[in-house]
């Protein structure tokens, strides 16, 4: 289900960009442009993928206090 969202969401913004793309005038503003507003679209996407998992990937929160928690519990 994620993978299919994320397909989805690619495809469409990577639409946005081609038509955009195509009726812009070719210069360096443009481009640079484009290229900074896709950096931040991946990085959105690289973060709310990363949000997904948190105790899994590149950025990982600690497992211990919740384990902590259950060891209190258990008692």
């Amino acid at each position: 289900m994620q993978r299919v969202v994320v397909v989805i969401l690619v495809s469409w913004i990577t639409v946005i960009f081609v038509s955009f793309g195509m009726n812009a005038p070719r210069n360096a503003t443009i481009v640079a442009a484009f290229f900074i507003c896709s950096l931040a679209i991946g990085g959105a996407i690289f973060l709310i993928l990363e949000m997904d998992r948190p105790l899994d990937g590149v950025m990982r929160i600690s497992s211990w206090p919740m384990r902590n928690a259950l060891a209190q519990m258990n008692w």
